[in-house]
Parts: C-alpha cells; structure tokens; sequence
C-alpha cells in the first residue's frame, strides 16, 4: 500500500505572505491556522520503495522536519522553477554529511536548468531523465510537458498501479492544456491539480494557472474519481467550499491518502 502525504500546498509564496495583513492570511499567522501553507510537495510513501518527495521548494527542510524524516530515497522534479527546486541545497547538504548520492528523477530538459542554477550539485547527486518513463515499485510513472502559461512549461507526472489498476496523476502548474496535454488526465482515480485562485482577476496572458472555477468546468470533461486542488495562495480559505462538487476537495497540509 502506498500513502500520498501533502507537504506543501502553497503557491510559489506560500502562506501567509510576509506583506499581507488579509483575513486568510492574518489567520494563518496563529499556530493553528488551517489555511498556513508552504510551497508545494508531496511525499509519496511505500515499505517496499521507501519514500519519494515530489518537488523540492525552499519550504524542504521545514515539511522534513513537520514528517519526521531525516532523509529521502529518492526526488522527482516538475519542473526548473524556485519554488519546486529550492531545496535541493538542503538535500545536498544531507546527502554530503551522511555520506549518500541523492538521486533526481526529472524530463531531460529540467536538468540543464538546474545545473545552471546550482552547478555544485552533481557532486553529491546524480541526475536521471525520465523520458522514456520508470518504475517505481508497483508503480509505472510517465512525465508529460504541460502548458504553465506565463511561466513557460511544467511537467506532470501519472503514476499507473499494475497490482490494483489505481491511476492518479499530479499536475501543480498548467494553465490552457491541449487536447493532447489533458489526454492522460482523464478518468484517473485521483486528480491532483494546481489552481492558486478561486476565480483569477488577472489578464489571461498574465497567468500561470488554472483557477478553481475553470478546474470545475474541466473537471466535468476529465471525470476524476476526486480531485484534490494543491499550490494554493491567500485567495482561497479552505473551510469554505462554494461550489466545489462533492468529489472535490481542498488539500491541505499533512493530508493522507492510501492508493
């Protein structure tokens, strides 16, 4: 049995943001706050394959501490942007006093990306493109470039079981997907998409993703068995549910899921 635990569930700022005094985010600020969020992970978690983070932002060594954890097995990245890559030099720091080479699973072409931002890596962690797909346990995992508006590309990750047939896909930066993009999204068991907005004001060439309302509307044309929303900013209180359908929901930090 696999457990899918939510470590971060923030936007690329988190919650609360430093400069706002907002009710979401004022609330966040008290130890309880159900609605304080770090940038985006997910640990993915198995006795046969250890344990797999998905996404590293700057929040890694915080949501490693919150899990209890003093080290992972392996690391799959989405895409090159801070927010998802920030920790590795909190990794590589690990992997350098306990003596062990960190392995990163990413497409081909976030891996340049990474190596110009931090070239000292690769002394202390291999790099490994997963193109042509990989296996983790019971678990088969495909990669696919996926529109990120503004921002340029994002990759999402489908992860097919083939002991119980379970299929679940995590999707935490796209905006406007292709019929050829939004393919393996459709009639998946679990559904995790990014939308940092309930209904985003902004211009549409000014954006990066999807938002809340539209994540409805496409919801009814992917028909997820549920859908879980992720990469969420100040905008969105999560007890408050307007018109999500039952079988969507907000995630939140320490959420647990077996698959």
């Amino acid at each position: 049995m696999t457990k899918l635990i939510f470590r971060g569930t923030g936007d690329s700022q988190g919650v609360p943001r430093v400069y706002c005094d907002c009710g979401i985010c004022a609330g966040a600020r008290s130890p309880q706050g159900i609605n304080r969020r770090l940038r985006p992970s997910l640990q993915m978690s198995n006795e046969e394959t250890g344990t797999t983070w998905i996404d590293c932002g700057p929040d890694w060594s915080k949501q490693m501490e919150l899990a209890g954890l003093r080290g992972i097995d392996r690391l799959l990245l989405t895409h090159g942007h801070f927010d998802h890559i920030g920790g590795l030099v909190e990794w590589y720091d690990v992997c350098r006093w306990t003596e062990r080479r960190g392995e990163v699973y990413c497409p081909a072409e976030v891996i340049p990306e990474i190596h110009a931002r931090f070239p000292w890596l690769t002394s202390r962690m291999a790099f490994i493109a997963i193109d042509e797909g990989l296996r983790i346990g019971e678990w088969t995992v495909r990669a696919w470039r996926v529109n990120h508006g503004k921002n340029g590309y994002s990759y999402a990750f489908r992860f097919d079981s083939m002991e119980s047939g379970f299929k679940w896909v995590y999707c935490p930066d796209s905006i406007d997907l292709t019929e050829q993009q939004q393919e393996p999204l459709r009639e998946v068991d679990l559904l995790i998409l990014g939308t940092s907005f309930y209904k985003e004001p902004y211009a549409r060439e000014s954006r990066s993703l999807y938002d809340v309302t539209e994540a409805i509307e496409h919801a009814a044309k992917w028909k997820p068995g549920r859908m879980l929303l992720t990469h969420l900013s100040h905008d969105i209180d999560i007890r408050e549910r307007r018109a999500l359908p039952e079988y969507i929901e907000y995630a939140h930090e320490g959420l647990a899921i077996h698959v």
